[in-house]
């Protein structure tokens, strides 16, 4: 069986199929194929009545009569809308596309199998796009488990459902008669008790029993980590074994006279800690490669540039890149401001620098007479050229690429840059380890004297007259109001809060010329989201309504209030983001998470979670935990070792730390994978490499 054979091949695919799932999930081969593992399995020997589905049910499976098919809505909102009927209620059934095959596939009155998940929205339960199986032929397996793919609407248009990929898998085992190539070294399968590969595979999509899809879980999960730290290990001692680095011999003038004279504020301890740390790095004679992480209004600001201070004081420049125009301005206000009348230069360079500007930082930056530059990607442009660049620090570094970050590695020609990142978005260990590997990391977890927690509150949307009541009164002693929703127009799926509807009735709560709103959102142009900010973070408007884009924004002192529509919609570290938009004065600040009665049990947890504590890293961690890594904000990157396809960073640390042990033995041995017995890891490397295409090769 050859595992690279194009998946047009495989019975029941075909070039149109084999196109789309290329397109929508990357299976070009039958490896792919195998490899795209699912994502969960249900019990099918279990039937829920109408009358059991509840908010926290992620699937139901249903058994009922479908009947009193109807069309509704007009346009983009026509829909094809059923009643599923059993003993003890109805609920409906909604189709948005694909309506005449339905009526054409599914009789009136007649009873079937309903497989999907429930959706709660205008007072009652209803399921779109739901898997239909007549139970008369419904297939009689081995097993009792049940395989769910994810698949898009795309793929449904294309008639790949959850069940169709599944049908596809039985085609491709029905063809396995002899083991498949092991992927693994034998003295690793032996001494970590791991199931062979083969056995793993069939049994991920067809599991015989419990404790055998537990056994293969182990096998895929330990396999899919174990190759992860073999890359980032590798790359990370090849890295310090032939990576020289500017040595930054002295804390000098420059320093010295900013820690003793422009200092706003005592350093807090977590600050001073990570100081020495750097300085430390640029003694190595190593390029330095670490990660700051720190709550938004934890200092990382002032440590960068105490950073790059002693870039200045060794001779060197140094710059910071921002992924936004508006937040490097914001960078630049801040260092101008910490430096006061240093004889420090700082320029700023963006998209929107002009003509003759841009040529006199050039010239600056090319004889050596400008220290700091500041600036968004426009820093990584072949025309900007240094004459000495020793520091490169990088804000919410998980905005850029990997390309766009090794061009700032290239501006020193005789060295690479040392290089500081810093992230304002907590990340658990367990998840920083395989996302930041290579890197090592800081963590700033004390906030600036002065600074008062921010006091978070959950209200009732029946309860909204009262919430706009404290928000004119904080308004009224010259605060500022940040509103977020979730979407931007109303859904059809789902009963929540959208901006479009919330922001006539802000305006009609709030009414010129007495209240000023801006709105932000996503569809806007960046020119037309950087004025509305402005406009708000001047103080020419007292009320931001906004989606989500403000998560990492503009810093405005003044705005004291979050308020955070249909906020159980929200994961906890988009909340704890969003909540990181006030408090940055030295007034007291309040966040309202605004929601419906109706909560499931993880959006309750959330919410308490959210009222109760305000460590981020402690919050990245609950939020792991509920959410798993694939929806944790801000850490699905490009850069990211490999995209996991079936480890939990969240419950998976303790075998993280088996397998980055077990790497760790296998490079001590054998650095350049030359041995025989490891070819195996080699070649799986390289393979994986091709596919990925953010992997360090091994040549």
């Amino acid at each position: 069986m050859d595992l690279n054979t194009d998946i047009t091949y495989l019975q029941g695919v075909g070039p149109s199929r084999a196109q789309t799932l290329s397109k929508e999930l990357n299976i070009k081969t039958y490896e792919d194929l195998i490899y795209y593992f699912p994502y969960k399995y249900i019990d099918k020997s279990k039937f829920y009545k109408v009358s059991e589905v509840n908010s926290d049910a992620v699937a139901v499976q249903l058994k009922g009569v479908i009947s009193k098919f109807r069309m509704e809505g007009e346009g983009r909102k026509q829909r094809l809308i059923a009643n599923l009927t059993d003993e003890t209620g109805s609920m409906e059934l909604i189709w948005f596309k694909g309506a005449q095959w339905i009526l054409k596939s599914i009789s009136s009155g007649k009873e079937y199998i309903v497989f999907g998940k429930p959706n709660y929205y205008n007072g009652r339960y209803n399921m779109a796009h739901p898997e239909i199986e007549d139970p008369q032929k419904a297939k009689k397996t081995g097993s009792k488990f049940s395989a769910q793919y994810s698949t898009s609407e795309s793929l449904k248009d294309a008639k790949i459902n959850s069940r169709a990929l599944v049908k596809l898998q039985e085609t491709f085992w029905s063809k396995v008669t002899a083991p498949l190539p092991e992927t693994l070294p034998g003295y690793i399968v032996e001494k970590y008790k791991l199931m062979p590969i083969t056995e793993a595979l069939r049994n991920i999509h067809f599991p015989k029993d419990e404790e055998t899809l537990s056994r293969a879980r182990t096998r895929l999960k330990f396999e899919e980590l174990f190759y992860i730290q073999i890359n980032i290990l590798k790359f990370k001692n090849e890295k310090n074994a032939v990576s020289r680095g500017f040595v930054f011999k002295k804390v000098g003038d420059v320093f010295n006279t900013f820690y003793s004279s422009y200092l706003p504020f005592e350093l807090t301890g977590a600050q001073k800690r990570v100081l020495k740390e750097l300085r430390a790095d640029f003694l190595t004679g190593r390029q330095c490669n670490r990660l700051i992480q720190g709550d938004v209004g934890s200092g990382k600001t002032l440590v960068a540039l105490m950073s790059m201070l002693i870039a200045v004081d060794n001779g060197f420049q140094a710059c910071i890149m921002a992924p936004t125009e508006i937040l490097a301005t914001q960078h630049y206000e801040t260092i101008k401001n910490f430096l006061g009348q240093m004889p420090v230069s700082v320029s700023l360079l963006t998209g929107s620098t002009k003509t003759k500007q841009r040529r006199q930082i050039h010239e600056s930056l090319e004889n050596g007479s400008l220290n700091i530059l500041v600036g968004t990607h426009a820093l990584i442009e072949d025309d900007v050229k240094f004459l000495n660049l020793g520091l490169a620090v990088i804000d919410e570094q998980h905005r850029f690429g990997v390309a766009q970050r090794a061009k700032l590695w290239q501006k020193n020609p005789a060295a690479p840059p040392h290089v500081v990142v810093m992230t304002a978005t907590p990340i658990p260990r367990t998840l920083a380890m395989t996302l930041y590997g290579d890197l090592d990391v800081s963590v700033i977890d004390e906030l600036p004297p002065g600074r008062k927690p921010v006091k978070t509150l959950h209200s009732y949307d029946a309860k909204r007259l009262m919430v706009f009541k404290f928000l004119r009164e904080q308004i009224a002693q010259g605060r500022q109001v940040y509103i977020v929703y979730p979407l931007i127009e109303e859904s059809k799926n789902f009963d929540y809060k959208d901006l479009t509807d919330g922001y006539e009735s802000i305006v009609r709560a709030f009414p010129p010329p007495q209240y000023a709103v801006s709105v932000v959102h996503g569809r806007m142009k960046p020119e037309e989201k950087d004025k509305a900010m402005q406009l708000f973070a001047n103080g020419t408007t007292q009320i931001m309504v906004a989606t989500t884009v403000i998560e990492v924004g503009v810093n405005v002192p003044n705005a004291t209030i979050m308020v955070i529509e249909s906020a159980e919609k929200f994961g906890l570290s988009q909340l704890h983001q969003l909540r990181g938009r006030v408090g940055r004065g030295g007034t007291q600040s309040y966040c309202i998470l605004m929601t419906d009665y109706k909560l499931s049990s993880d959006a309750k947890k959330r919410i308490e979670i959210m009222c109760n504590t305000s460590d981020g890293f402690e919050i990245s961690e609950q939020d792991l935990k509920l959410r798993g890594p694939g929806d944790m904000d801000g850490t699905q990157q490009s850069g990211t070792p490999m995209q996991l396809r079936i480890a939990d960073l969240a419950r998976d640390g303790q075998m993280m730390n088996l397998v980055r042990d077990a790497a760790r033995v296998v490079l001590e041995e054998d650095l350049s994978l030359q041995l025989p017995k490891n070819q195996i890891i080699k070649q799986r490397i390289n393979k994986i490499f091709n596919k990925e295409q953010n992997w360090s090769r091994i040549s």
